[in-house]
């Protein structure tokens, strides 16, 4: 197979990748513009300038958690139809439209539909997310470019970055000051923005994710009654919840549901591990994988609560007034994507300096290093409420630097785990690996609304013990993983010799 041309490359990199960029970062800045005032939206008074659906801390965080963990947990059977029916660049375009349409259905001012939209919005992002990651990886497969794919995992992070940036910006604006469906309006004129821009430059991917796996006589049918019966089977749950001919507490379905994602975790790895056929090398890739899963679902769990606990602390404990003009609340959660912007390349240097001196650190090192970090930054937040109790407000300084550790935890941690998926999964599997790496994201965020309901229930007094287990639990997954790693080091060294 031969390597790219220099008219197909662009600084270095495949131009498919300008693609990518570009459709990431619109579909980022609808999706992170709408999750910063979904919590505000369903907490806001029904009263007012710009009533909200007055629901509860608990219930109103537990369906936050529920979306955050469906909109991953989805890109599992968005990769599984992509690998096997779809081709990925076509799963990118349904999902593209699917989304649009869901924040379209957002922007209308009728609460009743706000749980299709939603869903639309879920359905949607479980189609493009994890399958616009596979053909990064695809684009860097082409002999010579291998060694590029880090760096190119990184410059596609940055387009998540900017796009969240405007979507915190221009959706936070508009949806506390001018009307909260401006907001969600915003959101869907960026995803059409996505939409098109996939459509006027996807011939720069050129075959990279174009075709399905190929299967056997009859197989692709069967492939395709298995999915028309699944989504029946889908629409006719949700219709019925919808519907509210079946009512269910949302903090109880959260707890399941997390039980749920963590059950179907495990099993496919047992699944791959014991009973895909894969070669003791893949197996040994999978154990590793695994480890990395374990450190980015806890990881999630507290960086999910930008949208949830930590934005709540944002509007009712932070003095948010600059100058005589008081910042919309989501405005807060720009600081994350602004230093993601400044430190990325930061980073992606010094990964190669360490890389070139044979000194770079392994994947399980790094994500430890992201765990503890995340740790570090509930510290501080600990602080903050402290402070907090004893007078009323903070300053908005104890939040910038929660996100600035959270932002070198993030950076420590999540383009590196999209190259290792992209990496160390096995190819007939692709599509699916990645849909587990998300997977991981969605047990984060289901957990980030059952810890935020805890931190808010009581206000203040809730927050610090809270806070306090997640900082054990991070210390205990920390060293946990590195003593796993260490032993299945060990394990295979022995059986190499």
């Amino acid at each position: 197979m031969s390597g790219h041309t220099d008219s197909q490359l662009f600084l270095g990199h495949p131009k498919g990748l300008v693609t990518l960029f570009f459709t990431e970062m619109w579909e980022r800045m609808s999706y992170y513009g709408m999750r910063a005032l979904l919590v505000l939206f369903m907490t806001g008074g029904l009263t007012g300038f710009n009533p909200g659906l007055g629901w509860s801390q608990i219930e109103a965080q537990a369906i936050y958690g529920i979306y955050v963990g469906l909109v991953y947990f989805m890109v599992v059977p968005g990769g599984w139809l992509a690998d096997n029916l779809l081709g990925h660049q076509k799963a990118v375009l349904y999902g593209a439209v699917v989304i649009a349409l869901g924040h379209l259905v957002l922007a209308v001012p009728i609460n009743e539909t706000f749980f299709l939209g939603l869903a639309l919005v879920v359905l949607g992002t479980g189609l493009l997310k994890g399958n616009i990651s596979t053909i990064v990886g695809r684009l860097y497969e082409n002999q010579g470019m291998e060694d590029k794919r880090d760096a190119g995992y990184t410059i596609f992070y940055m387009s998540i970055n900017i796009g969240s940036t405007i979507g915190f910006v221009v959706c936070g604006y508009l949806g506390e000051k001018v009307g909260w469906h401006w907001g969600f309006g915003a959101a869907a004129v960026g995803m059409l923005l996505g939409v098109v821009s996939y459509i006027r430059y996807r011939h720069l991917l050129g075959d990279a994710g174009l075709l399905p796996n190929t299967h056997g006589e009859g197989v692709k049918e069967r492939l395709v009654l298995k999915s028309v019966l699944l989504a029946v089977f889908m629409l006719i749950g949700a219709g019925l919840i919808i519907s509210g001919v079946v009512t269910i507490s949302p903090r109880d379905f959260a707890e399941n549901f997390a039980y749920f994602l963590t059950a179907v975790a495990a099993i496919y790895f047992v699944y791959l591990y014991f009973f895909a056929g894969l070669e003791p090398e893949e197996q040994r890739k999978i154990l590793l994988l695994l480890l990395l899963f374990v450190a980015a679902a806890a990881f999630w769990s507290g960086f999910d609560q930008s949208g949830g606990s930590l934005n709540i602390f944002a509007r009712d404990f932070t003095d948010l007034n600059f100058f005589g003009f008081e910042i919309p609340v989501s405005w807060v959660q720009v600081f994350n994507p602004i230093m993601v912007i400044i430190f990325a390349p930061m980073f992606a240097a010094f990964w190669a300096y360490l890389a070139k001196r044979n000194l770079d650190p392994s994947y399980p090192t790094k994500f430890v290093g992201g765990v503890v970090l995340m740790a570090l930054s509930f510290g501080v937040m600990l602080v903050a409420v402290s402070l907090a109790l004893q007078t009323g407000t903070v300053g908005v300084q104890w939040l910038l630097i929660t996100y600035l550790l959270q932002t070198w935890g993030e950076l420590t941690l999540s383009p590196i785990g999209l190259s290792a998926f992209s990496k160390y999964s096995p190819k007939k599997y692709t599509g699916q690996m990645f849909g587990l790496w998300f997977l991981a994201s969605a047990i984060g965020g289901v957990l980030a609304g059952i810890l935020g309901g805890d931190a808010m229930d009581s206000g203040l007094r809730s927050m610090s013990p809270t806070f306090t287990y997640m900082i054990q639990y991070y210390a205990v997954i920390a060293v946990a993983i590195l003593g796993l790693a260490w032993v299945i080091n060990k394990v295979q060294s022995r059986n190499s010799t």
